[in-house]
């Protein structure tokens, strides 16, 4: 088995519960699913059209907050990004727009514009995006290749903990989520694509293209 972030063959087995197998990568600190329990498209996106993103909704406008408030004191003035997986019910960019900050969306399912991923922006945001991906090098590869030197990559997940944790985690349980980033993973990305890394709280942080 290669590891479906750093393509590393350096994996052991994790954990196994009554649905699925979890492998962590012994280089990059991943731990995943195989692709054995991935799902299809028409599957996946059922799951995601349950979701609701309101940006009325005054609880996940404190949540986007958390990383929307410390994005903005990084920003210059006439920052323009871009949400990338923005969902059903795009938030970030109407929030943004609210502090005179244009976003563009972007998501595979509801706002598949490719065009927008040619592009270059000054910040790019993924909330709750990451640990969807079944291919999370060649996404982080594109993100990289989007970001102006010095553009901001502002990133909301939860993170791994240690094994004891994840056992009794809710976060693992939902079958769209595939890959769980600890700390040490983030680490591990900072350093092989290229950015700085601020940890903003246990499920935000900003990375700063160099």
């Amino acid at each position: 088995m290669v590891c479906i972030l750093c393509h590393k063959s350096n994996v052991q087995f994790y954990y196994q519960d009554k649905l699925r197998g979890y492998w962590q990568c012994q280089s990059c600190f991943l731990v995943f699913v195989n692709k054995d329990f991935h799902l299809d498209a028409q599957q996946e996106k059922c799951i995601y059209d349950l979701h609701q993103n309101n940006p009325n909704d005054l609880g996940y406008r404190t949540f986007l907050n958390k990383l929307l408030i410390p994005l903005q004191k990084k920003l210059p003035k006439d920052a323009k990004g871009l949400d990338f997986g923005s969902g059903p019910g795009p938030a970030i960019s109407v929030i943004m727009k609210e502090q005179g900050i244009h976003v563009k969306n972007y998501d595979i399912y509801y706002d598949n514009r490719p065009k927008l991923l040619k592009r270059v922006y000054d910040f790019v945001t993924c909330t709750e995006v990451v640990e969807h991906l079944y291919n999370p090098h060649e996404v982080f590869s594109q993100l990289s290749a989007m970001l102006k030197s010095g553009g901001l990559l502002g990133i909301m997940t939860k993170r791994v903990i240690n094994k004891e944790k994840f056992k009794i985690w809710h976060y693992k349980n939902d079958p769209t989520h595939v890959c769980f980033y600890s700390d040490k993973t983030f680490e591990y990305i900072a350093l092989n694509w290229g950015f700085k890394l601020d940890f903003i709280a246990d499920d935000t942080l900003v990375l700063e293209k160099v």
